[in-house]
């Protein structure tokens, strides 16, 4: 077996306890000024791709999701929404682990720029994961290989060297593709030992 150097994990679903960045914002913006979530969310899905691949941002497209909605949702609220993403605690003390293993770990995400930029500070993510990839940055989903080569050039890895972590299992095709290694994450489940468990397969000491 290959010796792992680098431990790549998914953000939405698997660093957070919602499946995807939409659901988060939704959910607190629905709870906290829109109360029909369901309006708000068919709204928003609207710019949900061009948001994820850069195209856009949300300070161009909330006037327009206002006025469709014909609400004054202020946009502070939204980048309250971004602050107040649920985390995952367990899978945080999971990553301070890998690191103590000399493992070096990297963040690759399919989302919106402006959100992680506000989550990243927040959070310390940059003092968390060596490296964070983030789609609205490079224009590349996980339907790509691109976004996982950067991380591997960025890394300095070969792609058999690194486990990449993600909670669908769509997003696992590409990279497990290019030998990279790959685990699913049951993003309901939430089932810490047993990704401990998977992880120790590769002679890793979680």
């Amino acid at each position: 077996m290959n010796k792992i150097n680098a431990i790549f994990f998914d953000f939405d679903g698997v660093m957070t306890i919602d499946k995807t960045g939409t659901q988060s914002v939704c959910n607190y913006i629905s709870k906290i000024y829109c109360n029909d979530k369901e309006k708000f969310e068919k709204e928003y899905r609207k710019y949900n791709n061009d948001l994820l691949y850069g195209i856009t941002t949300h300070e161009k497209i909330w006037n327009k999701i206002c006025q469709n909605l014909n609400e004054n949702i202020p946009i502070s609220i939204l980048y309250d929404s971004f602050e107040n993403t649920p985390m995952n605690n367990e899978m945080y003390k999971f990553v301070e682990i890998i690191k103590r293993q000399n493992l070096m770990t990297a963040l690759i995400t399919e989302n919106k720029l402006d959100r992680i930029n506000i989550i990243k500070e927040k959070y310390n993510l940059n003092k968390i994961f060596d490296i964070i990839i983030v789609s609205a940055e490079i224009g590349f989903g996980k339907d790509k290989k691109e976004i996982f080569q950067i991380a591997l050039d960025k890394m300095n890895v070969k792609s058999y060297e690194c486990i990449f972590i993600d909670n669908q299992e769509k997003n696992l095709i590409i990279p497990n593709n290019m030998g990279i290694n790959t685990i699913f994450f049951d993003d309901e489940q939430r089932n810490m030992q047993k990704l401990k468990n998977e992880i120790k397969k590769y002679d890793i000491n979680v």
